[in-house]
């Protein structure tokens, strides 16, 4: 019986790490990706090149004017304060640098 309980609860916590793992990719505008030309990953490694240092905190795939029109947007934490990378998404390119305010949208 204890046996069975052991598998029960090692399979439960099997199904809560995966799940937290695909969640972590996960991303708002993730229904865009399809059109993109430039990986979430590459463009992680491009925002965390122009911020060397800096942590991601929240990212996203959007339409937005500027280049091709579909950029990942990065939040990043910096030891100076938070800051925005822009990424187009068709072309790799760095469309935004940006120290955030207070006010940030």
């Amino acid at each position: 019986m204890k046996f069975k309980q052991s598998i029960v609860i090692a399979s439960a916590a099997v199904a809560a790490i995966a799940a937290a793992a695909t969640a972590a990719q996960a991303y708002d505008g993730q229904q865009y990706a399809k059109h993109a030309t430039i990986t979430l990953e590459q463009a992680r490694q491009t925002a965390l090149k122009t911020v060397p240092g800096a942590t991601i905190t929240d990212q996203e795939l959007e339409h937005e004017k500027g280049g091709s029109g579909l950029r990942y947007s990065f939040d990043l934490k910096t030891g100076q304060g938070e800051r925005e990378v822009g990424v187009d998404a068709m072309t790799g390119k760095v469309l935004e640098d940006s120290v955030e305010g207070p006010n940030k949208d």
